[in-house]
């Protein structure tokens, strides 16, 4: 740390309990009082350095300045910038004792001097000179301009007059907006271990190591110990300069994480604890970190993805437990939902910390951030830049990594975790579900799943809200597992089990005539590769017995899928002879079932059912269009 000595004489001060005295021969004649500390110094020293105490004691009368035994004046100086400690230091230069400057104590000197006025008319080589000179030193050094900052809170208003504070806030942000290798200043913390070091080689010749790379965050643990006024003029000093958005958020971040217990670690909110409402802080305690948070979260840079997703969701849990003002939290939700596309599930499992607890999880916060990205989302399709879809569609990015696709995913394993929640509504639900667009899904496994879950946590719901549920998905973008699971899920609607059942018999009977044309076609070309489409698990003719093993497992499960389908038709007619006729049935599923009788094979000893699919889907899916025509052929 830069130092500058002032004076020759040895100390001749010596304490006696709250007075300060001096022990040079002499009577003291003045007493001075700065907080509870007097002084017993003498006149002459004082006047020939100070102007001010001289106009003190000139304009004050005799009654004023004279104490108990009218031999001694006394001034008062309570309001004298850094207080008693730093007049002492005062008193010892004008009494020409030895005393340091050093970054601590520059700024309450260069104050306190110009309080007294202790200029150079008064007398050659005054305090303001040595003051303004040193702290000129000071500004050359980052280690030291950070230390002189922080004493400036002590006599912040004299230094912010005296410029004081704007010069260290220059000098810092332009260091930190700098090259820093390519200057001399040192850096300390974590860093100081990065510099140079002397290495002594065998015959004494000290050589230079190579610098090392300096990263770019090297000044954040520096200044996060300032206070939160000071720290944020120099963010916005160092903005000012043209320093990235994502340094200046990641220093932003680094100086959240220092201060505020809740952001560094001590609450546990990957886990979603509920007891972080509760935690014991006090109120100054919560009220400081809640101003401090606010601040933070107005200095973010506005960009886009210049912050984690998982960063801004634990701003937004601490916001939540410090209960910072409204416009805060909508500021993070609408960061979030940005890009909300970047989130994991953990980290949206907000707990519900409101008034009146109805949900386990703050589904309404989520449901917010969905409604901010669908804004965003129409808004980069509306200009004219969205020709960028086109070029990833050429360049055969497949959908899963569309932001949409990600959300809609991300949508589906949240419903899905709270789904299970006894306390969530039906409207909620549906509401959280439908925000994206149906094209969002390339599968509706997740949303199925998630409906699924809440049917099994809710099993009082009538059957008009099973199959207004049941709405969300599109059954013929289930996959086969998916499929094979709701056609035996005894949980969904007869009519969602119906329409199942019906789109997986008319995909498989789609596969076994491609599968046909594509051995046709490669009978004529042996090295062609065969796949249904429509199903995971492709069929690669590779041989012959493969081909008649895999066609024989195909026509298996066809014959297993239609067995369901009859043993179901059979329990719906035995169904409709006390409720009606099966006709007044099959127009509650807008489709119409024409049968044929015919005489079942004595070889398979069982009846086969083969769909013939109809000419639209639409009706069996809404049932508002015309009846579907369906023939059940033995």
């Amino acid at each position: 740390m830069a130092c500058m000595k002032l004076g020759s004489k040895s100390d001749v001060f010596y304490r006696d309990g709250q007075s300060w005295l001096c022990s040079s021969g002499l009577p003291s004649d003045i007493v001075i009082e700065v907080e509870e500390t007097s002084f017993h110094l003498h006149k002459f020293p004082l006047l020939s350095r100070s102007r001010a105490l001289g106009n003190l004691l000139g304009d004050s009368s005799d009654d004023e300045i004279k104490g108990v035994d009218n031999k001694r004046c006394v001034l008062q100086l309570h309001d004298l910038p850094g207080g008693a400690k730093t007049f002492l230091l005062v008193a010892k230069f004008c009494y020409g004792v030895k005393i340091d400057l050093t970054a601590k104590n520059v700024a309450s000197l260069r104050c306190a001097a110009e309080y007294l006025e202790m200029y150079e008319e008064c007398g050659e080589g005054n305090l303001v000179t040595h003051a303004e000179t040193f702290l000129n030193a000071v500004l050359a050094n980052w280690i030291d301009t950070i230390k002189a900052l922080e004493t400036c809170e002590e006599v912040l208003p004299h230094a912010k007059e005296l410029r004081i504070v704007s010069r260290c806030i220059d000098s810092l942000a332009t260091k930190a907006c700098s090259d820093q290798p390519l200057f001399s200043w040192p850096v300390s913390g974590r860093n100081a271990g990065q510099s140079p070091a002397n290495t002594l080689m065998w015959n004494g010749i000290r050589t230079v190591s190579k610098p090392q790379h300096v990263s770019e965050d090297w000044w954040y643990e520096d200044v996060s110990f300032l206070r939160l006024p000071l720290y944020k003029r120099l963010i916005l000093a160092v903005g000012s300069r043209g320093m990235k958005p994502e340094r200046i958020s990641r220093s932003l971040i680094f100086y959240a994480k220092n201060n505020l217990p809740l952001i560094g670690g001590q609450l546990n909110s990957e886990k979603g604890n509920r007891a972080g409402p509760q935690l014991n802080l006090s109120a100054s305690s919560e009220a400081d970190q809640r101003i401090l948070l606010e601040e933070i979260v107005e200095l973010l840079p506005d960009q886009k993805g210049v912050i984690p997703t998982k960063i801004l969701l634990k701003l937004l849990r601490t916001s939540m437990i410090l209960h910072t003002s409204q416009s805060v939290r909508e500021n993070l939700e609408k960061r979030i939902g940005a890009q909300l596309d970047q989130a994991v599930l953990a980290d949206l499992l907000i707990p519900n910390m409101g008034d009146s607890v109805e949900t386990l999880y703050d589904i309404d916060c989520i449901q917010r951030m969905l409604n901010h990205f669908i804004t965003v989302e129409k808004d980069v399709a509306d200009t004219p830049s969205n020709c960028l879809v086109d070029e990833e569609q050429l360049l055969g990015i497949p959908q899963s990594l569309t932001p949409s696709t990600m959300v809609a995913n991300l949508v589906d394993s949240y419903l899905a975790e709270v789904a299970s929640d006894v306390n969530l509504k039906l409207p909620k639900f549906q509401s959280l579900a439908a925000v994206l667009p149906t094209h969002s899904r390339s599968l509706d496994d997740g949303i199925y799943r998630a409906i699924d879950i809440y049917l099994k946590a809710h099993p009082w719901l009538t059957d008009s809200e099973k199959e207004q549920l049941c709405r969300l998905m599109n059954c013929e973008k289930l996959s086969l597992e998916a499929s094979t699971h709701a056609a035996q899920n005894e949980r969904l609607p007869l009519r969602v089990v119906v329409q199942v059942l019906f789109f997986e018999q008319l995909r498989l009977r789609t596969s076994i005539s491609n599968w046909f044309v594509a051995s046709d076609n490669d009978s004529q070309n042996p090295s062609g590769n065969i796949a249904l489409p429509g199903y995971e698990n492709a069929i690669q003719p590779a041989s012959g017995e493969n081909q008649i093993v895999r066609f024989d497992e195909m026509q298996e499960r066809v014959f297993e899928l239609e067995k369901e389908c009859l043993c179901m038709k059979q329990e719906i007619d035995r169904i409709m002879k006390t409720k009606g006729s099966w006709n007044s049935f099959l127009k509650l599923f807008g489709l119409r079932l024409m049968m044929k009788s015919c005489e079942p094979k004595a070889a398979k000893k069982k009846c086969n059912a083969e769909v013939v699919p109809p000419t639209s889907i639409t009706p069996l899916l809404n049932g508002k269009q015309d009846e579907a025509k369906c023939e059940l052929v033995q």
